[in-house]
């Protein structure tokens, strides 16, 4: 979905396809520089469902072997801010003894969920853990979350699009937008 077929449901393009493509090719240049002597393959964790879109074109755009797994956790429901109550939806398969991870994220914005996320996955035995996130709201950060890889510094307004929803709809928005107020009532 194109940002200009549902211009009047966004006030304004924050991140252009464009913009998120060229800066997916230096990150993953980057970990591919940063993971080059794994002895076994970089495990990509994707926190699901958000991540989808980033994962996706992150894994295609790295070199070195790796392998991917996903997590489900939620702390958002259909509103439009964390409520800070963490719960794991679906879980790895994939034994994290002994693994580089790295967790891929689409936003990285009270801090919340990936602060929590981080401590569950470093108690699996994990060589290590680090953190990809696309996007990061600075001034809603409540937990401070280090994130190695980080796409873009982003205000802090409710955006969409590039696996970023609105109750589940707007994910396949190629561009990251500033979802209109009018659209839920804010």
């Amino acid at each position: 979905m194109d940002a200009a077929a549902i211009s009047n449901e966004l006030t304004s393009v924050v991140l252009t396809e464009d913009q998120l493509q060229t800066r997916i090719r230096e990150i993953a240049a980057e970990i591919d520089e940063d993971y080059a002597d794994l002895d076994k393959p970089l495990l990509l964790v994707g926190v699901l469902k958000g991540a989808v879109m980033v994962m996706a074109d992150l894994a295609r755009a790295i070199s070195i072997p790796v392998q991917i797994d996903f997590m489900a956790v939620s702390s958002y429901g259909s509103g439009t801010k964390s409520s800070g109550v963490v719960r794991i939806i679906k879980d790895l398969d994939i034994d994290l003894t002994g693994r580089n991870v790295l967790i891929v994220e689409d936003i990285l914005d009270s801090g919340l969920t990936l602060s929590w996320l981080i401590k569950n996955l470093k108690s699996r035995g994990s060589s290590s853990i680090e953190v990809m996130t696309m996007m990061r709201k600075p001034d809603a950060i409540k937990v401070e979350v280090h994130a190695r890889y980080c796409g873009f510094d982003i205000p802090n307004e409710f955006v969409v699009g590039f696996g970023l929803d609105y109750a589940e709809q707007y994910r396949n928005l190629r561009e990251v937008a500033v979802l209109a107020p009018h659209v839920y009532g804010g």
